[in-house]
């Protein structure tokens, strides 16, 4: 277990299922045998999720991840203290939201420096985010801001199809306006790459047109698909990149899905995470791509209406943490 990857695991919106998704994941067998995680938060508010879930591990606050120990039933945590104990569960908070914005703070530090080979995320609230002043749209922004990082793309990984994000967090309109060759360009060339990173020698990669039917031969929109979309593909293709489309979405993850794609390329939110979402929220996992350090994350949110029953369910973050370690591992071959 010692030469397994160290991963911060930042506990995200306190009030939400975070911490019980944590437990849920840190005591489940499988997770000792791929990563030594030591969990960014606080220590009482995932004594009272054990509790929800019926469970009491040996929740430990340590000062560094040097000072971790790792062994069965034991949750390592640094915790600096910054959630009160009467904190409401299912309620947007600003103390909850500044939290966790420092819990990513504390994490990136330690993965800049060197003392984790990842992170890895539980959901934080962006309304409370924005309510303690940390004005982003999420943490793939926050994070980017934090490594001092440019631009990254948003990936969602699950076994059947993986997809990458040239927008996320933006409206429709404002999306489509943002869509420029160049821009997805760029995206198509981090998801080459992380997928190189993972494994995959030569990926297959669909990009998704914006328009239904990729525009149908300019039936549909006003040539996005032409003006947008198809001098990035044309110029990888030069680069001998595989590459293919403008590809019809609704089609593009059907292919995918039956392996004929290693990864689609998406061009908005909801075009990526609609199919990824439908096959069940415990498969996907969320990265983050080209930042300097690994990021994995669930993809599901705080849930806030289902925050301290006991009921949330710890498999995205089991396969979140998963992904992390075999991520950190093929980057350091």
């Amino acid at each position: 277990m010692s030469s397994t990857p160290l991963i911060a695991l930042t506990m995200g919106d306190g009030a939400g299922v975070g911490p019980e998704v944590i437990v849920g994941a840190l005591l489940a067998p499988e997770t000792a045998t791929f990563c030594r995680p030591v969990v960014i938060g606080d220590a009482g508010r995932l004594r009272k999720a054990a509790g929800f879930i019926g469970v009491r591990p040996e929740v430990v606050t340590v000062p560094g991840v040097g000072d971790a120990e790792f062994r069965a039933g034991r949750i390592n945590v640094i915790d600096p203290g910054l959630l009160p104990d009467d904190l409401p569960w299912g309620q947007v908070s600003p103390v909850a939201g500044h939290a966790a914005y420092e819990y990513v703070r504390l994490a990136g530090e330690l993965a800049m420096s060197g003392d984790v080979q990842a992170i890895c995320t539980a959901p934080l609230n962006k309304e409370a985010l924005h309510a303690a002043g940390h004005v982003y749209p999420g943490h793939t922004e926050l994070l980017a801001h934090l490594t001092g990082t440019e631009e990254v793309s948003m990936m969602l990984s699950t076994a059947k199809v993986k997809v990458i994000h040239v927008t996320t967090h933006i409206g429709l309109i404002d999306a489509v306006a943002r869509i420029e060759p160049g821009l997805v360009e760029r995206t198509i060339r981090r998801g080459e790459a992380a997928m190189r990173g993972s494994g995959v020698a030569r990926p297959k990669i669909g990009v998704c047109g914006i328009n239904p039917h990729a525009g149908e031969n300019g039936l549909f929109g006003y040539g996005e698909e032409e003006e947008k979309i198809v001098p990035a593909i044309e110029r990888l293709q030069t680069e001998g990149m595989d590459v293919h489309g403008p590809l019809p979405a609704d089609t593009a993850f059907f292919l995918a899905g039956r392996g004929d794609y290693d990864l689609i390329v998406a061009m908005y939110h909801d075009q990526g995470h609609g199919p990824v979402k439908i096959l069940g929220l415990e498969a996907g996992v969320n990265i983050t791509v080209g930042l300097p350090v690994i990021r994995t994350s669930v993809d599901h949110g705080t849930a806030f209406d289902i925050a301290g029953k006991g009921v949330a369910d710890a498999g995205s973050m089991i396969e979140a943490l998963r992904q992390a370690a075999e991520l950190s591992s093929a980057q350091g071959r």
